[in-house]
């Protein structure tokens, strides 16, 4: 039988573990292994299994997980009594105390313990390797974990965790004397990662990291520990991690991790650990003594060229392989260090800054004698790195010893403007996120050159220091390629350029992506381009695919998820509501929906995100996502209501577009009962800016009647389609079905005839002008009753007359005259001007082609004394003008040849004035048969050129149903 402590704790019989039971037995039995072969006395075993006041019957409730104990070790095989048995483990009472009996090698902490001390005994570093990795192969987790959380069990397992680490780093610096730098960085970035405040597992990454070639990787590393020793700790780093970022500053080839020391009582044994600061704080790492102050008099105030052999520093990374394109940047970038501007590069996260600005620096640094320096800012990721640690970082760079570097930031400061002052130096500083950063780092010279990379556009960089921002903007289809060709090869992409440029698209022509895919295809040669991106094609793995497995902070997700991270309240909350967004872009009363606020909130929120290149500002005031950004956010934790809230709010919007476009006309539907209204929504001051908005909404009111559909939202869906009556009509062969068809199904849903007639109206309209007559007649003899049923004569008066315009493309038949007369009779009982209208111009089509002129002549007379208003626009001008020409064609058959042509001018000139392109060339054509062929000349030339808008019609006789 074995005991495990090294992950859950567990007794094993065979294959088999017993079963322990609750959490408190499993400390009972933890305890009692720790103290192995020794005396645990009860009152001890008392404070491990309650922290605080114990209950009354502690003992009692002991003394039965002991017994239970020991009847599952006999059941197992085990002794549970005096008697000693075949494995030797026995649990015993000794007075008011317990003993667990066992040979030590049956206990996993001891066999961890005797191979640790004899993988740092080993000579050889392949002996020590393999003898160090199999004392840590036996951990299955954190130790003790089943346990409960009381102090002296915490703080055994923090001991045990402290062993363990102690063997890591014992681990890495035997892979070390083995020339395996690269596996001793992998063995403590792990545990580095999970210990982040213990120094000495950060100064050995370190310097492993740089001796395996990764040097900027070893800063970066420094820069992290040192920040969260600050925020965590309050202290600085300790002389063993200052001590290997120094020497890696300095390029010392020979750094080596240093041994760690051994534990500080290295044959402890479990008796041991559950007695070692049983009170303390089990989960905070110890932490290191703060580095001692230089004197004051170990200041330097050497001149800025003090020495003839200073060093010349040459700090810039190695640049990325297959740069591809960005030729007009790098001109940009050029011009503006040659005009002594500070060149700042800016762009979305993973676009490529980092890479041209080294492309750029590479090429460019021999123009700087004095040499270049780089600092990474970390500004969207990690701690960020404070100006002065960056300065320091130079000052040693530059030749400054460590003993005589100033103690205090303004005497760093000082002393780098002064060793810059006549030096011309190119200095890089990537990542940047505030210009107080950047600022307190420019060399002092006018022969430097800075060059700085930001995701965000810093514009107090570029008002007060007159910077040039160079936009990086993602790839188009051509250099992505290129980067693809340039990573895989070019016989694989020449084989397939369809996949190649498929999988370009995918990646949004964002470079990070585009390395990441090539990286994909360089590790499945037999992989075909198609069948990669035949996998990028699927939206819910893409953004996984495109992430690197061994580097937790490389991929898109996590490059899009730092620059989130620093962002303002609002901002963050906006953009983790932008993954409901159904359209393709937003304004500010959208954003303000989603944020729940006030517009003038979310135009700040909007314009943060702007300036951190989440979202692109392509127009005034509207904003638009890339898909890989839209992927990403997606995938946040949006409000609850954030989608109702967009829909309320396009809902609202549309109807006072609706009531700006048709001011006469009655609103088509009730906002829903559980309508919420938005903080603000746009005014309309006429029908131009309706139509405008609508133009500009139409496909985001398109994508939130898909949305609403799919989540469940039925009365908004249809109320969002049938909202766009005005733009339906006058752009009526502009591929609307679709989206009716949507709304129809989810009146459907509802089972609502006033909802149901109304999408079945306007589609089967919409049908009918396409010319889809067996589709439109389908919908449109079913709207008229639904419309009955919904008792509203208005709804049914205007699907009898759609459903006549159909009919009649075939010829005027008494059904369809029959449906024109009810709906008169059933908008004139609703005083419903607007429809009544509707129904006696198509009743004037009607009696005219049936030839009773006098009939049409009476009718068009009535019409045209409904309406009184002055100057009406919309439809009821255009019915208005389509019912003149109407009576001027009546006049006409009569013989009244001059009151038609004045009838047929006032309707020309109408259809000028209001922009209805066809109703004044239909005008025009009725004019000259009206009139003689000499004076057809003449009357055209003096008739006003027509303006932009169309009128939605063939012509002057086909009636101009709205649908709702």
């Amino acid at each position: 039988m074995d005991f495990r402590l090294l992950g859950g704790v567990c007794a094993v019989a065979g294959q088999s573990e017993l079963p322990l039971g609750p959490a408190k037995r499993r400390s009972v039995l933890a305890v009692l292994l720790l103290r192995a072969n020794s005396t645990v006395p009860v009152e001890q075993l008392i404070d491990a299994l309650w922290d605080e006041e114990p209950p009354a019957h502690a003992r009692t409730v002991i003394q039965g997980h002991v017994s239970r104990l020991r009847a599952l070790l006999a059941g197992a095989g085990a002794g549970a009594g005096a008697g000693a048995d075949d494995c030797g483990v026995r649990l015993v009472t000794q007075g008011p105390s317990y003993a667990f009996e066992m040979p030590k090698d049956r206990l996993d902490v001891h066999r961890f313990e005797e191979l640790a001390r004899r993988g740092r005994q080993r000579e050889r570093p392949a002996e020590a390797v393999a003898t160090l990795r199999e004392a840590l192969a036996l951990w299955r987790g954190p130790a003790l974990t089943g346990t409960v959380r009381s102090a002296p069990l915490l703080a055994a397992a923090h001991a045990l965790e402290e062993s363990r680490l102690v063997v890591v780093e014992h681990l890495a610096e035997a892979c070390g004397r083995l020339g395996d730098r690269a596996g001793a960085a992998a063995v403590l970035q792990a545990e580095a990662a999970a210990h982040p405040l213990r120094e000495s597992l950060a100064a050995s990454l370190m310097l492993a990291l740089y001796q395996a070639g990764r040097q900027s990787d070893a800063l970066d590393w420094y820069h992290r520990t040192r920040g969260l020793l600050a925020d965590e700790l309050g202290v600085d780093p300790g002389p063993a991690l200052r001590g290997a970022y120094e020497a890696i500053l300095r390029g010392e080839p020979a750094a080596q991790p240093s041994a760690p020391g051994a534990p500080a009582r290295p044959d402890r044994t479990g008796a041991d650990l559950i007695r070692v600061d049983a009170t303390a704080p089990a989960d905070r790492a110890p932490s290191a003594p703060a580095t001692t102050p230089a004197p004051a008099a170990a200041q330097v105030s050497a001149g800025p060229r003090a020495a003839a052999d200073a060093p010349v520093p040459r700090l810039l990374p190695r640049g990325v392989r297959g740069f591809q394109g960005r030729e007009t940047e790098l001109l940009e970038i050029d011009r503006s260090v040659r005009d002594g501007a500070i060149a700042l590069v800016i762009g979305p996260a993973g676009v490529g800054k980092t890479a041209l600005a080294l492309q750029w620096a590479h090429g460019g640094q021999t123009r700087y004698r004095d040499g270049t320096l780089f600092a990474d800012l970390r500004g969207f990721g990690g701690a960020e790195v404070e100006p002065v640690e960056i300065v320091r970082e130079f000052l040693l760079a530059l030749g400054v010893p460590a003993r005589r570097m100033p103690e205090s930031a303004a005497a760093a400061f000082a002393l780098y403007r002064q060793l810059t002052a006549d030096r011309a130096l190119l200095v890089v500083l990537d990542n940047a996120r505030k210009t107080d950063q950047v600022r307190a780092l420019l060399p002092a010279g006018p022969d430097s050159a800075v060059l700085v990379t930001s995701r965000l556009r810093l514009g107090g960089l570029i008002v007060e220091e007159l910077a040039r921002p160079v936009q990086v903007d993602v790839l188009g289809p051509e250099p992505a390629t290129a980067l693809l060709r340039a990573a895989v090869g070019g016989d694989r992409v020449a084989a397939e350029p369809a996949a190649a440029a498929q999988l370009a698209r995918l990646c949004d022509g964002l470079p990070l992506a585009l390395r990441i895919t090539a990286a994909q295809l360089a590790a499945r040669p037999t992989w075909r381009l198609a069948e990669l991106a035949a996998e990028l094609a699927n939206e819910q793995r893409r953004l996984a695919l495109l992430s690197l497995d061994d580097h937790a902070d490389a991929g898109v997700a996590a490059a899009l998820r730092l620059t989130v991270q620093g962002l303002p309240g609002a901002a963050q909350r906006l953009f983790a509501q932008l993954g409901v967004l159904p359209g393709p872009d937003l304004d500010r009363y959208a954003a303000a929906a989603l944020l729940d606020g006030e517009p003038a909130v979310a135009a700040e929120a909007l314009d943060r995100l702007a300036g951190a290149h989440l979202i692109t500002e392509y127009a005034p005031g509207r904003y638009s996502l890339h898909d890989l950004v839209r992927l990403y956010a997606r995938g946040l934790r949006a409000d609850e209501g954030a989608l109702l809230r967009l829909l309320d709010s396009y809902t609202v919007t549309a109807l006072a577009a609706a009531a700006a476009a048709e001011p006469e006309d009655k609103p088509c539907c009730a906002l829903p009962a559980d309508f919420r209204a938005p903080s603000s929504a746009p005014e309309f001051d006429g029908r131009d800016a309706a139509f405008t908005w609508y133009a500009l909404q139409r496909d985001n009111l398109g994508a939130a009647v898909a949305a609403a559909l799919a989540a469940g939202y039925d009365d908004r869906a249809w109320r969002l389609a049938v909202l766009q009556w005005p733009h339906v009509v006058w752009q009526v062969r502009d591929g609307w079905v679709p989206m009716l068809a949507q709304a129809l199904e989810a009146a459907g849903r509802l089972d609502d005839p006033d909802a149901e007639s109304r999408v079945r109206a306007l589609l089967g309209w919409v049908l009918t002008r396409e010319g889809r007559l067996p589709e439109a007649l389908a919908e449109l003899e079913r709207a008229p009753a639904l419309a009955a049923r919904a008792q509203d004569p208005s709804s049914e008066a205007t699907a009898l007359v759609n459903l006549a315009v159909a009919l009649d493309r075939d010829g005027v038949s008494d059904a369809s005259l029959a449906h024109v007369s009810r709906a008169v009779e059933l908008a004139r009982e609703a005083q419903d001007v607007f429809t009544e209208l509707l129904a006696l111009n198509h009743r004037t089509h009607q009696l005219l082609v049936r030839g009773d002129a006098a009939a049409a002549e009476r009718c068009t007379a009535y019409a045209l004394t409904l309406h009184g208003a002055d100057s009406p626009t919309g439809l009821i001008a255009l019915r208005q003008t389509l019912l003149r020409l109407g009576r001027g064609e009546a006049l006409g058959a009569l013989g009244e040849r001059e009151a038609a042509e004045a009838v047929v001018r006032r309707a020309l000139a109408d259809a000028v004035r209001l922009g209805f392109k066809e109703a004044a060339e239909a005008a025009r054509t009725r004019l000259g048969v009206l009139t003689a062929s000499t004076a057809t000349t003449t009357t055209t030339a003096a008739v006003p050129a027509p303006v932009a808008r169309s009128a939605p019609s063939d012509g002057p006789r086909v009636p101009q149903g709205s649908s709702v």
